[in-house]
C-alpha cells in the first residue's frame, strides 16, 4: 500500500481507467465468444464456402471499390487534422501513407489507438512532428471518427429504431429518443465550439489543441459520414439477396456491430462485431450472412493489412538504404558510385622535355 503513495494520483486514477477499459474489453469478448459458440457450432461448412463461391464478381468488386473508398477518405482525417494543429507543411501523399498504413495495421493487430500512433510516428516524424504532435493528430482523427459516428448513427436509429432494436434490445420508442438525444448532444458541441475557439489537454500551449470551428466541425461530419457509409455500402452489396433489408436498417445494424467491436479492442473487432450481426439480422440463415462477413473481412482488413505492410516494409528497405549511403558519404545514384579516372601527366613529361631540347 505503501508503494501505491509514491504514484502520483493523476497516474493512479489513469490506471484505474485503463483496468476498467480492459475488464469491459474482456467481458464484451468473453460473450462473444460464448454467442458465436452457440450460433456456430452446428454451422455447415460447406454451405459457407457454397456462399461465398456463390457470389457474383461484380458484386465483390463494386465491394472492392465501397471498401477503397472508404480508405480514400480515411485519408482526409489525417490531412485534416494535420492543418488542425498547425502541421500545413506535410504534403498529402505523406498523410494518405500514414493514414493508410496505420488503420489497416491497426485495425488488425488490434487497440488500434496504440498501434495506429506507433506507425504515425514512425512515419510523420521523418517531416518533423515529435510525439506530442502525433498525439494531437491521432486526437483529432478519433474525434472525426466519433463525431461521424454519432452523426450517421443518430440519424439512423431516428429513422430506423426497429434496426437498433435487434442490437440493444431495447423498445424502438427508447431507440429513437437515444437517436434525437446523440443528434441534439452533436448540435450542442457544433454550437459550443462555434461560440469562441475552445482548447483542451494539459496547462497551456504545448499540451494543448485547439478543437476546430463550427465550419471546420461540420467538415468532420460529412468525413466521418462518407467514411462509414462506404464501409455499410460495402457490407449491404455483400449481403444474401433474401430477404430484403432497408439500406438505413442494415447501416444501423452494421455501425453498432462496429463499435462493439471497437469497444472489444479485439483484433478486427474479430468475433464481436461478427457476433452482434449474426445476434441482429437473424432473418438471414447463418450460413450465407457468414459467407458475406468472411468476405468482408477480406476486403476490408486482409487485403489492406498486406497493402500496408509491403508498403511499409519498402519504406523502411529504402530509408535503410539511404542513411547507408549517407553514413559511406556516396550518392543514391548508381553511376556516381563509379569511380573517375584522371589521366596521368607524369607519362607526358619526358616528351615535354625532349620538346624543349
Amino acid at each position: 500500500m505503501n508503494g501505491l503513495k509514491l504514484i502520483p494520483g493523476w497516474l493512479r486514477a489513469r490506471l484505474g481507467w485503463h483496468t476498467l477499459g480492459l475488464v469491459a474489453s474482456l467481458v464484451i469478448i468473453g460473450i462473444a465468444v460464448f454467442v458465436l459458440y452457440e450460433m456456430l457450432r452446428h454451422i455447415r461448412p460447406g454451405e459457407v464456402l457454397e456462399a461465398i463461391s456463390g457470389t457474383e464478381l461484380w458484386r465483390i468488386g463494386v465491394a472492392a471499390l465501397f471498401v477503397a473508398g472508404a480508405y480514400f477518405t480515411l485519408t482526409f482525417y489525417d490531412w485534416f487534422a494535420l492543418r488542425t494543429i498547425g502541421k500545413p507543411q506535410v504534403p498529402y501523399r505523406v498523410a494518405a501513407l500514414a493514414s493508410f498504413t496505420s488503420y489497416s495495421i491497426g485495425h488488425n493487430i488490434g487497440f488500434s489507438a496504440f498501434t495506429g500512433g506507433t506507425v504515425r510516428y514512425r512515419i510523420y516524424s521523418a517531416h518533423g512532428l515529435g510525439a506530442v504532435d502525433v498525439a494531437k493528430l491521432c486526437f483529432i482523427t478519433g474525434l472525426t471518427f466519433w463525431l461521424g459516428n454519432i452523426a450517421i448513427l443518430g440519424l439512423g436509429i431516428t429513422i430506423e429504431p426497429w434496426a437498433a432494436s435487434a442490437v440493444d434490445h431495447l423498445p424502438p420508442w427508447v431507440n429513437r429518443l437515444i437517436g434525437l438525444a446523440l443528434l441534439g448532444g452533436l448540435a450542442a458541441y457544433v454550437v459550443w465550439v462555434g461560440l469562441k475557439p475552445r482548447r483542451i489537454g494539459v496547462g497551456k500551449g504545448h499540451w494543448t489543441v485547439t478543437l476546430p470551428g463550427w465550419k471546420l466541425t461540420l467538415l468532420q461530419i460529412v468525413i466521418g459520414i462518407i467514411d462509414l457509409s462506404f464501409c455499410a455500402a460495402a457490407m449491404y452489396v455483400l449481403m444474401p439477396q433474401q430477404p430484403y433489408i432497408d439500406p438505413i436498417a442494415l447501416g444501423v445494424v452494421f455501425i453498432s456491430a462496429t463499435l462493439l467491436g471497437f469497444a472489444s479492442h479485439a483484433p478486427g473487432g474479430l468475433g464481436v462485431f461478427d457476433a452482434a450481426m449474426l445476434v441482429a439480422l437473424p432473418q438471414f440463415e447463418t450460413e450465407p450472412l457468414l459467407g458475406a462477413l468472411l468476405l468482408l473481412r477480406l476486403l476490408y482488413y486482409v487485403t489492406p493489412f498486406a497493402i500496408a505492410l509491403i508498403l511499409m516494409g519498402s519504406r523502411e528497405l529504402m530509408m535503410s538504404r539511404r542513411r547507408i549511403a549517407a553514413t559511406r558519404g556516396l550518392s543514391v545514384d548508381p553511376l556516381a558510385a563509379l569511380p573517375v579516372i584522371e589521366p596521368d601527366d607524369s607519362s607526358s613529361k619526358p616528351e615535354r622535355r625532349r620538346a624543349a631540347g
